[in-house]
Order: structure tokens, then C-alpha cells, then sequence
């Protein structure tokens, strides 16, 4: 018997297997897979698909058009000034609103309906509008949440919560007085989110915008995708305590600034991208035009400024070159259903770019400057700006601090 070359491979003799059997096997197992896969993903589309077309949206959008946004040029050229703001009390309050102050003295109201008293480091509960428990948006039209705050000529404090109604608080006893209630039909419907107000120099006028009266602050998601015109600007003469509808229509009016001759308001209607001026007062009373149209985000809270101008804050924006979500859903109301259908308010929340913006506005709406913070690393989801004494308060529907930009180094 010859030895085996180590080096030499052993070969088995495999017998010669028609061409045709192999194709076949392989041919009918991957039809069987595709089969069956096919079988299983049709047993778990179909009735979801079915479940998505029967189910009712819970909104009924309508189309509008926004123009094109304009480009982030010029005066609206990116950049990280707003990074530069120090944070306050992080953590010890949530979703301070809107500002106001006596002095250095400050006050604010937060997301568990209190209206809280900040001086220097210390912060104090001046008051609670509603009833606990709070903190969660189960409970917010029980607890209440105050939105626009404003000091009054005579010393007092001006708050208009989102579902309690327009109040007035005595900023050192922290007594409340019920101005205005929800519960009250003006102009044949309830008021239903109550979001700013201003105050004449003489006290004797209160004008609030009333954001929708289908939809509450908690919803405000949903306000703002079905772009409903059911807001409307009020006014509330402190003297004969009656509520005057001045304007209807509007589409999420929101922030809200008395004209110098107070014989106007500016009135952010954030759907829209533009701040509007209503003319409450004059020889043309009941007139509105545009103050400025096609802004480069959604516009809040406006304040005034040191300059005569107008602070006006956006948490969103309408990225020029780039992607805007809501100017690409504004044609598509189907489109918006279905993801109503499909997603939560917070679900969604998470998909809408933190992009902090706000701008300085003349008189004739023309831009004067901006402050950025790209991906809101540092100031997020800002709802106002408030200038005192050379420094810019950031106010936030959401996050749990405040912010301080000095405005010498910007």
C-alpha cells in the first residue's frame, strides 16, 4: 500500500446532481420565504392599516400658505449670542413664562400654576391661582397656568392664566382678585386659553388675546397643526368690568404690546409667522393691518425695548436654506391627520428642532438685530424676552430656568 502524500488533499467523489433539481429547490424555497413573509407582514399591515383609516383625527386642519421664510441673511444671520446668557434657578422653577418686575424685584408664573416672587437669590410663592394637585398637564385646567404677567399703574400684578381667567394679584400680600372669568361667554362663546395681555398707562384698559376657544394651553400642539381662526384679541374696562371683543379670526394670537400712543396693539399670531397690529382706539378702531408679515420663526411674547423698539421671541424656526416642517404641512391637512392619528403631542414635540431666536424690531417692523442659540443648547423653548436695567430675561413655556444675557456684550 503506497503512503498518502501529507501534501496531497483527499477528494470525495460527490455524484453529479441535475441542473434542474437545484434550481427548482432553490427556486421554490425562496418563493416559500417570500410567500410566507409577505402572509405574515399583510396579517399585521392590513389591520392597522384598516385600525389608522377608521380611527377619527382628533384634528380638522385647514390649508393656509405661508410664504417662502426669508433667508437667514442679513440681520438674520445666524450666530450664539443667545449662548452666551447665564442660566437662573435651574431646576427650582418650570416653564416661567413670562416676566415682570417692581424694581429688581421679579415675578413669574410657572408651570404648577404658582406666581412666584424673585428677589435676588431667593424666590418666594406669592400666590396659587387654582386648585391642587399640579405639576402634570392632567391636572393644569384645575391647578391653572399663568402665562402673560404685567404690572399694573397702580403697583398690582396683572396675570392672565390659560384657564382660569384674567387676575389681579397684590404683589406683596400675594391676595388675588378674579378679574375675568372663563366661565364667562363673550361674544356668544367661553374664553378658552387665555395667553398675554398688556395694560393701558392709566390702568383704565386691559387688552388679552384668547388663543382659541376650541382648544386649551395643553393642546397647543394641536392648535397650532390644525392653524384654527378662532382666537381673538379682548379688552376689559377695569371700571364698568365689561369684556369687548376687538378682534376675531385670528390664528393662535399669543404675545401682545401696546403701541406707544396706545391707540393699537401689536398681536403675535404665531401660526401665521407675523405680528399684527389692531387698532383699538381712534378714528380707525376695529382696523387691522400687518406689522410685519413672514417672520423667520414663530413669534411669542413681544416687549418693548430700551431703544423704542420691540423684543419679540420665537422657539421655532423657519429655516432658510434648510427644512420647515410646519410651512411643508401648511398644503397638506391630510398628511396632518394621519400624524395626529399616529403620534402624541409629546411624541411630536421631540421631532420640532430646538432652534432659539429673537429679535429686535423698529417701529415700522423692520429688523434690527438678532440673537441665536442653534439646538437651544443654552436658552431653550423661550417664550419671552424682558430687558431691565441693561440685561435681557429669558422667559420659557418649558424649561425649568430662567436665562440672563447681558446686552453690553452682544
Amino acid at each position: 500500500m503506497k503512503p498518502m502524500n501529507p501534501s496531497t488533499k483527499a477528494q470525495v467523489s460527490i455524484p453529479d446532481i441535475p441542473a434542474g433539481m437545484c434550481v427548482c429547490f432553490s427556486t421554490y424555497s425562496g418563493k416559500l420565504f417570500r410567500v410566507t413573509f409577505l402572509t405574515l407582514v399583510s396579517l399585521v399591515l392590513f389591520p392597522l392599516l384598516v385600525l389608522v383609516f377608521l380611527l377619527e383625527s382628533p384634528i380638522h386642519p385647514e390649508v393656509f400658505s405661508l410664504n417662502e421664510p426669508p433667508l437667514m441673511t442679513g440681520c438674520y444671520e445666524p450666530n450664539l449670542k443667545l449662548r452666551q446668557a447665564e442660566r437662573l434657578f435651574e431646576d427650582l422653577l418650570i416653564g416661567p413664562e413670562s416676566l415682570a418686575n417692581i424694581g429688581d424685584v421679579f415675578y413669574t408664573g410657572t408651570a404648577d400654576g404658582k406666581i412666584l416672587k424673585i428677589e435676588g437669590r431667593n424666590i418666594h410663592v406669592l400666590a396659587t391661582l387654582g386648585k391642587p394637585p399640579c405639576g402634570s398637564q392632567e391636572h393644569e385646567h384645575t391647578c391653572g397656568r399663568p402665562l402673560g404677567i404685567r404690572v399694573g399703574p397702580n403697583g398690582t400684578l396683572l396675570v392672565a392664566d390659560a384657564y382660569l381667567g384674567l387676575f389681579e394679584v397684590n404683589p406683596v400680600t400675594g391676595e388675588v382678585k378674579s378679574l375675568v372669568s372663563t366661565g364667562k361667554m363673550i361674544g356668544g362663546r367661553r374664553l378658552g386659553f387665555l395667553n398675554d395681555l398688556d395694560v393701558t398707562r392709566d390702568g383704565k384698559k386691559v387688552y388679552f388675546t384668547d388663543s382659541s376657544s376650541r382648544w386649551q394651553r395643553r393642546d397647543f400642539m394641536h392648535l397650532i397643526m390644525e392653524a384654527t381662526a378662532d382666537g381673538r384679541l379682548l379688552e376689559y374696562d377695569t371700571e364698568s368690568r365689561e369684556v369687548t371683543v376687538m378682534m376675531e379670526n385670528l390664528r393662535f394670537p399669543n404675545g401682545i404690546q401696546l403701541f406707544p400712543d396706545e391707540e393699537s396693539v401689536l398681536v403675535a399670531e404665531t401660526t401665521m409667522a407675523r405680528i399684527r397690529r389692531i387698532h383699538v382706539s381712534g378714528l380707525i378702531k376695529g382696523g387691522m393691518d400687518t406689522f410685519i408679515d413672514n417672520l423667520p420663526g414663530f413669534p411669542d411674547n413681544i416687549r418693548r425695548s430700551s431703544s423704542g423698539g420691540y423684543w419679540v421671541s420665537m422657539s421655532a424656526v423657519r429655516p432658510n436654506p434648510g427644512f420647515s416642517m410646519l410651512d411643508f404641512l401648511s398644503q397638506r391637512p391630510w398628511l396632518k391627520k394621519l400624524i395626529f392619528k399616529l403620534f402624541s403631542q409629546d411624541t411630536l414635540l421631540k421631532f420640532v428642532p430646538r432652534y432659539s431666536l429673537v429679535v429686535e424690531l423698529q417701529d415700522g417692523g423692520s429688523c434690527v438685530r438678532s440673537l441665536h442659540d442653534p439646538h437651544g443648547l443654552v436658552a431653550a423653548y423661550i417664550s419671552e424676552a424682558h430687558e431691565y436695567n441693561g440685561q435681557l430675561y429669558l422667559g420659557s413655556f418649558r424649561s425649568p430656568y430662567l436665562c440672563k444675557l447681558d446686552l453690553s456684550k452682544v
